[in-house]
This record gives structure tokens, sequence and C-alpha cells, in this order.
């Protein structure tokens, strides 16, 4: 079993940033694929990236390439989501999730096991 809260969150003016953070509790986090979706009002959820176990492979939606950066630090039990130029269509609550995938991480939702409450992204324009 693995909890995961978010944090993170908040209000950023377009062109800011923000990096949300995922501590998991539980044993075997650094077994676990782990991943970042976020879902906007009326919208359903969406990947935004994917880390492998080791962290040695990343995996990112087109829409937030070369913007958004997935990192972990199993020491610490924790998975951070770095995102710059943010843009007001990246507001959403951000959800992260664990989960044991063939391949080196998963980007369907049905892939994840574990999800945390999500965190609160608001970026203005």
């Amino acid at each position: 079993q693995v909890q995961l809260v978010e944090s993170g969150g908040g209000l950023v003016q377009a062109g800011g940033s923000l990096r949300l953070s995922c501590a998991a509790s539980g044993r075997a986090f650094s077994t676990y694929s782990m991943g970042w979706f976020r879902q906007a009002p009326g919208k359903e959820r969406e990947f935004v990236a994917a880390i492998s176990w080791s962290g040695g492979r990343t995996y990112y939606a087109d829409s937030v390439k070369g913007r958004f950066t997935i990192s972990r630090d199993n020491a610490k039990n924790t998975v951070y989501l770095q995102m710059n130029s943010l843009k007001p269509e990246d507001t959403a609550v951000y959800y992260c999730a664990a989960g044991y995938c063939s391949g080196y991480f998963c980007t369907a939702k049905s892939q994840y096991d574990y999800w945390g409450q999500g965190t609160q992204v608001t970026v203005s324009s």
C-alpha cells in the first residue's frame, strides 16, 4: 500500500513557475513507476509526465514537453514536477500516481494503482 500526498500548487501568473511535490509513504516506493496527471474543469484526467522507478527514464505529454520536468528522490520517497513557462491552459488539479508498469513507465490512468488527492494549479493570464 502506498499513500501519496501532493503539495506545491497555487496561483501563478502566465510565464511563471511552480514545483509540485508528491510525498509517498509505505514501503517499496523506489520500485514504483510514478506519474503526474491533471484534470481541468469539465475535462478528462490527462497524462502529463512519467518517470521510471530508477529515475533514469522520463516521458512527457506533447503539451508540456520542454516546459515541465519530472524527477524523483528515492531516498526521500518523493517525486517532483517542475513547471516552467506556465500557461493559462495548464490550470488544473494535478495528481501524482504510483504503479508497476510493464515498461519503464505508464501513461494510462488504468495502469496506476495509487493516487494522491490532488493539488490545484491556477495560471492567470
